[in-house]
């Protein structure tokens, strides 16, 4: 008999949960698996021997992963060194673990590589499955996680959107997460409906962020809309690129920002006097169930049972990756492939200069047009009256 191990690493998503849930019903499929173990607490969970029989629990609880926010095996970002790689292959055999299952982001597939190298001789298959809400994974067309993120600040902002169009009169400035990538920054352009409609400005980080430029263009749009809603990247930086609000921690890979939508409502407020607010979702943007992808879920469980297929064919040192797939109809679909994790760890993929626009101010179609299938759903529509008497003749009375 053999067991699996599945650990999680970096920050949660609102489907890692769901790759979870993917291994165990794929594990379902074997007759030479006995135990499915959750290293409680990530990889320091290994070094500690803190496993959970996950497929112990009854199909009615295991269910509830796909509709849990964080992790429920916990997760952490402790940096491992050699010996701690070595003393693994010990602790695996202990327990007939064969297949590692490493779900996480970048640093969690150098992880994945460094266990693989370690292990390899003691015959344990280290497989990665990608997770991030960043998409900034390399060589696959984009990870679990990031379509939920994509979602969620699309349908935000299309809300706040409504309500500063309701009442113009200030600037509403909408920070997301995202250090060095912006994709999630880029996916609130899904909210528009039509031309005008908010967001009216999107930063990455991508791009060098100019003061007096970002000035000029609220200045035109408030006196063009009174209300303006921009959506900026936690991590902007200056022509000089360093952060445009200095780091407030630091701890290896780990940066935590200071507040850049409150840094930039406070420059409109005290160079161009209007009335400025700002507002920073956070951790609600991985957390929310309420605005889970429909199809980031599906493919999370798809990750999830491909990465444990692949451990039991014999193969070793790769991740599950997403290939978008040519349809006569043009319609979405994707295909699995493993990669080489080596071609992945701490490979930081960034937004490609055709999803720019020149100014730095806003994204483009292409983009749009790539992210819009993994939300799975429309934003939500809404009722604009305003608009109809607008367009139609004048007053009654």
């Amino acid at each position: 008999m053999a067991n699996v191990l599945v650990v999680h690493g970096g920050g949660p998503t609102p489907v890692i949960n769901a790759s979870l849930y993917g291994v165990l019903r794929q594990a379902e499929e074997y007759k030479d698996i006995d135990h499915v173990y959750g290293a409680i607490g990530g990889s320091q969970g290994i070094l500690k021997e803190r496993f959970l029989d996950l497929a112990g629990f009854s199909r009615e609880k295991q269910e509830l992963l796909l509709a849990t926010p964080g992790t429920a095996i916990g997760s952490s970002r402790y940096a491992l060194e050699q010996e701690d790689y070595e003393a693994m292959a010990d602790i695996f055999r202990k327990y007939d673990i064969r297949y590692v299952l490493m779900n996480g982001g970048n640093g969690t597939m150098d992880t994945c590589g460094k266990v693989h190298r370690a292990c390899a001789e003691a015959g344990v298959r280290v497989v990665g499955i990608p997770k991030t809400i960043d998409n900034d994974i390399a060589v696959t067309d984009h990870s679990p996680g990031f379509p939920s993120a994509a979602r969620y600040i699309a349908q935000t902002v299309a809300e706040v959107g409504v309500d500063v169009k309701s009442l113009p009169i200030h600037v509403s400035i909408v920070e997301a997460m995202g250090r060095n990538a912006g994709w999630i920054t880029a996916a609130s352009v899904l909210a528009r409906k039509k031309p005008g409609d908010a967001p009216h400005l999107i930063y990455l980080p991508e791009r060098p962020f100019y003061e007096e430029e970002f000035l000029e263009d609220v200045k035109r749009l408030y006196k063009e809309k009174g209300g303006v809603v921009v959506v900026a990247s936690e991590g902007l930086k200056g022509p000089d690129g360093e952060p445009i609000v200095p780091p407030i921690f630091r701890s290896g890979r780990s940066v935590y920002y200071g507040d850049v939508s409150a840094y930039l409502a406070e420059l409109v407020i005290k160079r161009l006097g209007i009335k400025a607010r700002s507002e920073k979702p956070g951790l609600c943007g991985r957390a929310s169930m309420a605005l889970q992808s429909p199809v980031d879920r599906e493919e999370a469980i798809l990750a999830g049972r491909e990465a444990l297929k692949a451990a039991v064919s014999g193969e070793s040192g790769v991740m599950v990756g997403f290939a978008r797939e040519e349809t006569a109809d043009g319609s979405y679909k994707v295909k699995v492939r493993m990669i080489p994790v080596e071609e992945v760890m701490l490979h930081e993929r960034v937004m490609p200069v055709e999803y720019q626009n020149s100014r730095g101010n806003d994204v483009t179609e292409a983009y749009a047009k790539w992210c819009g299938p993994l939300l799975g759903a429309e934003i939500s529509d809404y009722i604009d009256f305003q608009e109809v008497y607008h367009e139609s003749s004048a007053p009654l009375g």
